[in-house]
């Protein structure tokens, strides 16, 4: 009996030191929780790296803005708007552009107005078909030479202007032809050849020739091409 109850006695020992130990390794470890669940626990969110992607940048979406560039760009721009009045008149009969009118300082007495100022007004000037400007003015209105030169022509019968003056002139190096028609029967104050200076009278308004009312028309050539007039004289004559 002593016997049984030493062994017993051992076995209890044994179990009581073995048991607690055994519970500590054999306990169940929790699962490894992902990033995602951690996110939910957490009530928070969460931007995993594997996600996110890249956008390569490719050159030709942006343009750089370096002032060469600008300037070269500003540059591109106005000869496209120059090259666009240029068509626009020579559609309606010239090959000057707007730039190019002014052959003088203005104001410097190279050119002059025609008439007087305040005497006219303009009811129509070039394009379709017309070739200047009608100035209309009471009939008797002194006519003046708008630039010196040579008269080429001087006759009470130039085809459809009626009593007609041409004037050929140098201004600023170009050549310049000023024509005057429908001019007052009896008034040329100038003949072929003469050499006149600007402003000088040489003639009165009238309304001969295909003319429909007393006015003065007034055409420009510039080196053998039509010009708009009255920008003509507003740029040359101030």
């Amino acid at each position: 009996m002593r016997t049984v109850a030493i062994f017993a006695a051992v076995g209890a020992l044994v179990a009581a030191v073995a048991l607690p130990a055994y519970a500590a390794t054999s306990s169940v470890q929790p699962e490894a929780a992902t990033l995602q669940q951690m996110a939910v626990d957490e009530a928070q969110s969460l931007v995993v790296a594997s996600e996110a992607t890249t956008a390569p940048i490719e050159r030709s979406t942006y343009s750089a803005t370096t002032p060469e560039e600008i300037a070269k760009k500003k540059a591109e721009e106005a000869a496209k708007k120059r090259a666009a009045a240029a068509a626009r008149l020579a559609s309606s009969g010239s090959r000057l552009s707007d730039a190019d009118l002014r052959l003088v300082a203005a104001g410097s007495g190279e050119v002059r107005y025609p008439l007087p100022q305040g005497s006219y007004y303009v009811s129509r000037t070039l394009g379709s078909g017309h070739n200047g400007a009608d100035m209309v003015a009471p009939a008797g209105t002194p006519i003046f030479a708008a630039a010196g030169g040579v008269v080429r022509v001087s006759t009470e019968s130039y085809y459809g202007y009626g009593v007609g003056i041409v004037i050929d002139s140098v201004v600023g190096g170009q050549r310049v032809s000023t024509l005057y028609g429908h001019m007052t029967n009896g008034t040329r104050a100038v003949q072929v050849g003469q050499v006149v200076q600007p402003g000088q009278f040489i003639g009165k308004v009238g309304n001969t020739g295909r003319s429909y009312g007393a006015h003065l028309h007034f055409e420009v050539r510039v080196n053998g091409s039509l010009v708009e007039p009255i920008a003509w004289l507003r740029a040359n004559a101030g």
